[in-house]
């Protein structure tokens, strides 16, 4: 599911994708203000699109929407993290069983690609790309197993996880998931579902090994976290 189509629907949608694209990438701090007024000139629309936005976010549990209050990005405790990715091991293990049964030669060649595209972010160090490419290779994988219900779980539950990874990540940590995708890619076109949940299962636990509850640092300016679409950049 690439950011570009998902932007190409009504305005809501449009500032929906961008919103989840800026969480993925931890350019968005876990407990922003998000302010309907500073969205709306950001975005160029009404506060009634920037609500229905916030809405959809708040329903896949990435933003809380506080009466009187306006939301504010979720900002996961310890136990609520331990939580969500309990719960993404089992939605991953479903949709990794159900991809290996399923996955056609054409759907391997879109997952190769979306793996390459994600290491060629790394490696001339795109940081925050590249971690969203390996959230929607994830995504790519549940479309693949072709259950819609797990695709919406999945979605919900990857956009938490980047909340996560953004508070309590160890500094200095290699990224090295687009090797474990890889193995993972393998497997799948093996058709070899035992070895391939074993992958995924072992690149979960070395999310969890890179997880020490302590707060990360992403802007918390919504200037500069959507500068790129401004009018300015736009002409630049």
């Amino acid at each position: 599911m690439r950011s570009a189509k998902r932007r190409s629907g009504t305005q809501d949608e449009r500032v929906y994708a961008h919103i989840f694209d800026a969480i993925l990438e931890q350019r968005l701090a876990p407990a922003t203000k998000l302010s309907e007024e500073a969205l709306g000139a950001i975005f160029g629309v009404s506060r009634t699109v920037i609500r229905r936005a916030l809405s959809r976010l708040g329903h896949e549990g990435v933003v809380l929407l506080r009466p009187n209050r306006g939301a504010v990005v979720a900002s996961p405790t310890a136990d609520e993290a331990r939580q969500i990715f309990h719960a993404r091991r089992m939605i991953e293990r479903a949709i990794t069983e159900l991809a290996c049964e399923r996955a056609s030669a054409a759907q391997i060649a879109e997952l190769r690609q979306c793996v390459a595209e994600e290491h060629a972010c790394f490696a001339r160090g795109d940081r925050g790309t590249g971690i969203r490419l390996s959230g929607e290779f994830h995504l790519k994988l549940a479309e693949v197993a072709g259950n819609v219900p797990l695709i919406g779980f999945l979605r919900s539950l990857i956009s938490q996880s980047s909340l996560i990874i953004a508070l309590y990540e160890k500094r200095n940590q290699a990224h090295c998931s687009d090797e474990e995708h890889l193995r993972l890619i393998d497997a799948l076109e093996a058709r070899d579902v035992d070895t391939a949940v074993g992958l995924m299962m072992r690149h979960m636990d070395s999310v969890d090994d890179k997880l020490d509850f302590e707060e990360g640092a992403p802007s918390d300016d919504l200037q500069a976290v959507f500068s790129h679409l401004l009018p300015s950049a736009r002409k630049a």
